[in-house]
């Protein structure tokens, strides 16, 4: 009787897999109308489609002009509706076209799903009218977006503190940042809020409150070395940025050469956000293969997902110098059972001036053994060749970054893999030239 058991499994498999067929099968030929209608129509040229009609209650209009052109358009399964469905982040693929310049890819988001957008349109409507449902244009004059009005000089910390990680302990002189590269105002360049108009100051405190994702790309622009995918523009509550290229989970299984270049980068990053001449320390909160992708020319690494980035002034901390500000924190490693598992305390993150953080993530979540991602283990530097896998150095620097043991350990071990790393991608670009 068991032995017919792994047949009947593998009859149940096949007929479930034919289910789902047929299943998508009915489907299409329930949507053939809209199918055909989908490829017809550029529905980035529908105001409603992409909530221009919500604003100010929106990110942005500096690319309406392109989308109402018709200069951005949808991939092709990008314009199937149906399949919404299974893309819960809202994250499309689309082509922008110029006359001069010929078309390019860009990635287009809404910056939520469709229950969170919901739910940001519940809560305008909760405080301006007492009820989940309003005009939402009017109801946002009414809520705390349209407090700062032209007479406010200037977007204080004690006035948006908390309201995301980019300024869960802002500095004036971040925000004063944020607002001189506000990129959808005609006249940024300015830190003074009372430059932009009505709706341009509520768009920015929307943008700030529900996805700060656009304003950590504006204020720290990949044009100046910053690993973050390019800012491009918004319409309504679609934003557009630069396509960079396969997420890092493609190379997973890619030659050892390349994923110790990916590593190196990978570590270069988190240093780069933790020590520079600008004394900002960004703290990359949520960090997982799908965060972060790779050029396909240059092979660079790129954060594409910065929604949860928070951001310390190091030079306010050592002006205000609040208890134990100058002992370096360690993250504490703690075992996890789920996928992309990380510990921090974001007032340590907020009051100490020097950090292992951004190491501790990137160790723990792409490089070590700890590292899980789609049911697999192993990290990025998994299955190292044998001799490097001999001489154990590898290993015990990534075991020291995740999960150190001796005190400061993670700091030293952070350093010495960085040289490590940096020393194998030499020498593997020395034995490809030969």
């Amino acid at each position: 009787m068991l032995r017919f058991l792994p047949l009947k499994l593998g009859r149940l498999y096949r007929c479930l897999k034919l289910l789902l067929v047929v299943g998508l099968f009915v489907i299409l030929l329930m949507n053939t109308h809209n199918l055909f209608a989908s490829f017809q129509k550029n529905e980035l040229t529908d105001r409603r489609f992409i909530n221009l009609n919500k604003c100010p209650a929106c990110f942005g209009t500096s690319w309406c002009r392109k989308f109402m052109n018709g200069q951005v358009s949808f991939e092709t399964w990008g314009r199937l509706r149906f399949l919404d469905v299974f893309n819960v982040k809202n994250v499309y693929f689309a082509q922008y076209g110029e006359p001069r310049e010929g078309t390019r890819r860009v990635v287009l988001k809404r910056l939520g799903s469709n229950q969170e957008l919901a739910d940001i349109d519940q809560k305008i409507c909760k405080r301006a009218t007492g009820r989940p449902r309003c005009d939402l244009i009017q109801a946002m004059y009414k809520t705390e977006f349209a407090r700062l009005n032209g007479d406010v000089r200037l977007l204080t910390p004690e006035v948006v503190e908390g309201w995301s990680d980019l300024v869960h302990c802002p500095s004036q002189r971040l925000l004063d940042r944020v607002v001189r590269r506000y990129a959808e105002t005609k006249d940024s360049g300015s830190f003074l809020l009372k430059n932009l108009k009505d709706t341009e100051r509520m768009q920015l405190l929307m943008t700030l409150a529900f996805n700060p994702e656009p304003l950590v790309l504006q204020s720290f622009p990949s044009d100046e070395g910053w690993p973050f995918a390019k800012y491009l523009g918004a319409c309504g509550r679609m934003v557009a940025v630069n396509y960079v290229g396969e997420e890092l989970w493609s190379f997973y299984n890619a030659p050892w050469e390349k994923r110790v270049d990916l590593a190196r980068q990978l570590m270069d990053i988190a240093e780069q956000l933790t020590n520079n001449d600008f004394e900002f320390a960004l703290y990359l909160l949520d960090v997982s293969f799908d965060n972060f992708a790779v050029g396909p020319r240059d092979g660079k690494v790129i954060v594409v997902d910065a929604e949860n980035v928070l951001v310390a002034d190091k030079r306010l901390i050592k002006q205000n110098k609040p208890e134990n500000y100058d002992v370096w924190y360690e993250s504490r490693f703690e075992e996890c059972d789920k996928e992309a598992c990380l510990s921090f305390s974001k007032e340590s993150l907020c009051s100490r001036v020097t950090v292992d953080h951004n190491y501790y993530a990137v160790c723990q979540n792409l490089l070590s053994r700890y590292a899980t991602w789609r049911g697999t283990t192993g990290g990025l530097l998994h299955d190292p060749p044998a001799h490097i896998a001999k001489e154990g150095q590898l290993e015990a620097l990534l075991d020291e970054c995740t999960n150190p043991k001796k005190r400061y350990g993670r700091f030293q071990a952070a350093k010495e893999l960085r040289e490590y790393l940096t020393q194998l991608a030499a020498a593997s670009s020395s034995a490809t030239a030969r």
